[in-house]
């Protein structure tokens, strides 16, 4: 398993929990569209994420992470700084 697919596993673990509907997960699946999160549940999951990761998710960055893949790319990103 590459690290990627390893970060892809370990944020579909952290979406379970908020994922309502039961949301099969790919790489296209988007917060606001397929998983119908709002802006509550957006800060809940993101602090997750940096709790997990260490790493500290800007506003701006939120702004653009759109889909799990685009999420899984930043986790990547931000690990390797």
């Amino acid at each position: 398993m590459t690290d990627r697919e390893e970060t892809f596993a370990r944020v579909a673990e952290l979406i379970e929990p908020f994922n309502k509907k039961g949301v099969d997960l790919k790489e296209t699946t988007s917060f606001a569209g397929d998983l119908e999160w709002d802006s509550l549940v957006v800060l809940d999951f993101v602090a997750s994420v940096e709790d997990e990761f260490d790493i500290l998710i800007t506003m701006n960055m939120q702004a653009e992470i759109e889909t799990v893949g685009q999420l899984v790319d930043a986790v990547e990103r931000l690990k390797s700084r």
